[in-house]
């Protein structure tokens, strides 16, 4: 008697129907990254604001802002590109702005070189908002665990003797939604098929006992 195993049958339903739910929710998603993505080039042509007490807010992502930094308390250094679309070295700042609260970081500028030590003592600083550097994994974000991202000034003018930074950029706002629902299904298709021939295997096994 050919019998069906109940419990792996299940086992591999609810992963398929997971991974399906997974494509639906990217879909969704597309469509809201789309909708921030036209909301970011629409920031980008109104006035300049004061940069937010609490920057945790992607709807400000491209809104020109001013802030002031008290002191600069720590200094960070990343890879990046200048105003020329050259390689350098970001120099972030992390600021006090008050005796207490959140604080600022801005983007000051980019060296050539890795080791430099800016001697930026604070100050008035104009220029656009986006996101800080993150180190969350990219599997965090795939499945909607990330943390909100804080936001950072990138200043207008750099300091003395550091390139200029680049100016806003839409394209660099990744919109890999419809990839990943694509990834989603497609394994979700590849699991039934092979459980399928599986099965095949298993029940053609038991009737020819070989």
């Amino acid at each position: 008697m050919k019998r069906i195993p109940i419990v792996a049958t299940i086992l591999v339903g609810l992963a398929i129907a997971i991974m399906v739910a997974l494509g639906i929710w990217q879909l969704q998603r597309k469509g809201e990254k789309e909708a921030l993505i036209a909301q970011y080039a629409t920031n980008s042509t109104l006035p300049s604001i004061a940069f937010p007490n609490i920057p945790v807010n992607d709807a400000l992502l491209f809104r020109k802002a001013g802030a002031f930094c008290l002191q600069p308390v720590g200094w960070t250094s990343r890879a990046g590109r200048n105003a020329k679309g050259a390689t350098g070295w970001r120099q972030i700042a992390r600021c006090r702005t008050g005796a207490e609260g959140p604080g600022l970081t801005v983007q000051i500028g980019l060296a050539r070189t890795p080791d430099a030590k800016p001697t930026w003592t604070g100050g008035e600083v104009h220029g656009y908002i986006t996101h800080a550097p993150d180190d969350q994994p990219l599997i965090a974000s795939l499945i909607g665990k990330s943390r909100p991202k804080t936001l950072m000034l990138v200043s207008d003018t750099p300091l003395a003797g550091l390139d200029a930074n680049p100016e806003p950029d839409l394209s660099a706002v990744p919109n890999n939604h419809l990839a990943y629902a694509v990834q989603w299904f497609l394994f979700a298709l590849i699991a039934g098929v092979i459980y399928a021939l599986a099965l095949r295997r298993r029940m053609r096994t038991e009737t020819t006992g070989l």
